[in-house]
């Protein structure tokens, strides 16, 4: 894949962000889980949420125009970043890497990286408690993991859940 820019999200990418976003999900309950987590994050991809979801991101862009950004390739979007707005970073003291997604043909070309600078980016321009950026990655997801580690992201604390 060569020709790729990382640009802004605009509201008239809805439906290819969208298409990404379901890739996204699709892929965490496929790659690091069983057949009930791929089913879990496959049921969630409703028309409901899809349209609570593209109007969040519309109100996260509203506040911070470059909180989503599109790697696009002449055929469309490959893969997009997304940090929190600002006004979010109390949710851990620091700004957020909500997502961060590429369709499998463009990984291992140098676009993750793009898309990284891009949310180093997002995050360094917001006033935050601590200046930090961190993320919520799967430990069984190794391929991300090791994308994180050469990004120099260092483990801070673990997140737990519970069924509600």
């Amino acid at each position: 894949m060569t020709d790729i820019t990382v640009r802004p999200y605009d509201a008239s990418d809805a439906e290819d962000l969208w298409s990404l976003k379901r890739g996204f999900e699709l892929g965490i309950g496929q790659e690091t889980g069983g057949d009930d987590k791929a089913q879990t994050y496959a049921g969630k991809l409703t028309d409901s949420y899809r349209e609570r979801w593209l109007a969040w991101v519309e109100q996260c862009v509203d506040e911070d125009p470059d909180c989503v950004q599109l790697a696009v390739h002449e055929a469309g979007p490959v893969g997009y970043v997304f940090v929190l707005p600002e006004s979010l970073a109390f949710v851990w003291d620091a700004a957020v890497l909500n997502e961060l997604y590429l369709e499998p043909p463009a990984r291992g070309t140098g676009v993750a990286d793009d898309l990284m600078e891009a949310a180093l980016a997002c995050a360094s321009a917001q006033d935050l408690p601590l200046d930090r950026l961190v993320l919520d990655v799967d430990r069984e997801n190794d391929r991300a993991r090791a994308f994180y580690d050469r990004w120099e992201f260092e483990h801070w604390g673990e997140m737990v859940a519970r069924e509600l």
